[in-house]
């Protein structure tokens, strides 16, 4: 009984709440179609058209696009890039009239793509491939981490289901999750990532302290992060599973190649150039497979 008055009160409360929410609805409403403040005179009916202030419309575009007024340059931004769409789309088609036709059915990459989510570094572009020719997956430092589910998912689905018969790690000069982890520095979340690209720099600590220049030093860094994820591509379980199934097919013999194969790359955005880094994987792999083999 004594709960009685505290549950009118409450109903009372959220009866308000309602009518308050309503209100500022309808404010909002008026504010976002009318272009400018609500005043008592204002009304929410409002028709669209080309005089509409709220209603931006590209140069050369069929779409709309709707905004507060605040959101005008963000929307430009926005309507540019639908624009070149529509260009590339046209381009496209007066090159190839089945291009689209061709995309549009199932993907059959060859390649698998881990490189860093760097914006001078275009995955398709670099190799000079085209849509449906490389499957992607881009990352802040190109790294493969075995608690990465993003990255760990990206692998099974190109080895198990789109059969790839390459995996391209893909490092860059100038990278900047390499020179932050050269750095004595906290920063935030970020550094429970690029401390991976730390350890990589402890496993090779030796080799890294010849080298004096500051900059020979990064690079090499980038290269020694590259074999290292290649590395860890080779302890992952669907990786190892699709080599041992593509050996007993195959009856392949040693020194005859496995699918899928790993590559370490590194990319330089100066010069435009890729470069496959020398290194025999079979004989790291040979050297710990005591410790890492799964099958």
């Amino acid at each position: 009984v004594k709960l009685l008055p505290v549950f009118s009160t409450m109903m009372r409360t959220s009866s308000s709440l309602r009518a308050f929410a309503k209100t500022c609805v309808s404010r909002s409403a008026v504010r976002f179609h009318s272009g400018s403040a609500a005043t008592s005179t204002g009304s929410t009916h409002h028709k669209h058209g080309p005089g509409c202030s709220c209603c931006q419309s590209t140069e050369g575009s069929s779409r709309t696009f709707s905004s507060s007024p605040g959101d005008k340059p963000v929307d430009r931004d926005i309507a540019q890039l639908l624009k070149n769409n529509e260009d590339w789309v046209k381009q496209s088609q007066e090159k190839d009239p089945d291009f689209f036709k061709r995309i549009g059915g199932p993907q059959k990459p060859k390649y698998l793509y881990i490189g860093c989510a760097d914006s001078r570094v275009p995955a398709n572009e670099i190799l000079g491939l085209g849509p449906g020719e490389v499957f992607v997956h881009r990352n802040v430092g190109n790294l493969v981490n075995g608690s990465d589910l993003n990255v760990l998912s990206a692998i099974e689905f190109a080895v198990e289901h789109l059969k790839v018969e390459h995996i391209i790690v893909t490092g860059h000069y100038d990278c900047g999750a390499v020179r932050a982890s050269m750095a004595q520095q906290d920063l935030g979340l970020l550094e429970n990532w690029i401390r991976s690209i730390r350890d990589v720099h402890r496993i090779h600590h030796e080799e890294m302290s010849l080298i004096t220049d500051a900059e020979d030093k990064h690079k090499r860094l980038v290269e020694l992060n590259v074999i290292e994820q290649c590395v860890t591509l080779f302890k992952t379980g669907v990786v190892q599973r699709k080599r041992k199934e593509y050996r007993d097919a195959s009856k392949s013999q040693p020194g005859d190649p496995v699918f899928p194969k790993i590559h370490g790359m590194v990319f330089d955005p100066k010069v435009g150039l890729l470069k496959k880094l020398p290194v025999n994987f079979s004989d790291i792999v040979r050297n710990y497979q005591h410790i890492y083999n799964l099958y």
